[in-house]
């Protein structure tokens, strides 16, 4: 089980990160319904840590997928781990082996900047290694779905700023969405003031709420 020392948080649910991953951020975002007919989807999360919430989607992707679709996942973290870390943490799950070994494989040595992948004909990865503000200010626009993923706002309050999340929605197509396991009333608070529609859902494995909303056109 993964633990932030700086952040003093584990990375992910202590009872199955793999399956928190479908009820959060895909259900949430509404996939894979939202990707039916689509010839490329664009998701941006915050908070790479394992790399666990890409594999998992980068899983079902592929029994989604249209022939000659591309999903591109475009992901923002600050401490990026080497990959003997992020192979040792996902071989807890083999139903993301596949996924693992390939992103392990095509991991770089020391992850600077914009780690860029292309794993196959159909998956492109983007980790951009540093401040989330900065990476996302600088992307580019037309994010079909966010995964909200960092560290508990209690302890990582400058990912879930005002600021950030305006930069959010500003970056965010018509009737884009997001998810998050949070449910502080000031994540809440901000994503609204952003103006984004937010919606609370049951949680994951007893946690009573999670958020998740849509930008409207």
């Amino acid at each position: 089980m993964p633990y932030s020392t700086a952040f003093g948080d584990h990375f992910y649910c202590q009872t199955d990160g793999r399956l928190e991953c479908g009820h959060v951020f895909l259900a949430g975002n509404g996939l894979p319904d939202r990707c039916q007919g689509r010839r490329d989807f664009l998701i941006g999360e915050l908070g790479f840590g394992t790399g666990l919430n890409f594999c998992e989607t980068w899983r079902q992707w592929r029994q989604w997928a249209l022939p000659g679709s591309e999903l591109h996942f475009m992901s923002f973290e600050l401490y990026p781990m080497r990959a003997e870390e992020i192979d040792r943490a996902l071989s807890h799950w083999p139903e993301i082996d596949r996924e693992r070994q390939a992103l392990a494989a095509a991991w770089p040595d020391h992850p600077q900047g914009v780690v860029s992948l292309r794993l196959d004909a159909n998956t492109r990865l983007s980790v951009v290694c540093g401040p989330a503000l900065e990476g996302v200010r600088d992307a580019q626009r037309g994010f079909d779905a966010w995964y909200l993923d960092g560290f508990a706002p209690s302890r990582n309050a400058d990912m879930w700023s005002p600021e950030l999340m305006r930069m959010l929605h500003d970056k965010t197509v018509p009737n884009g969405t997001f998810a998050t396991y949070a449910a502080a009333g000031f994540v809440r608070r901000n994503l609204q003031a952003a103006g984004f529609v937010v919606e609370r859902r049951k949680g994951f494995a007893g946690k009573r709420e999670m958020l998740c909303g849509t930008k409207p056109a």
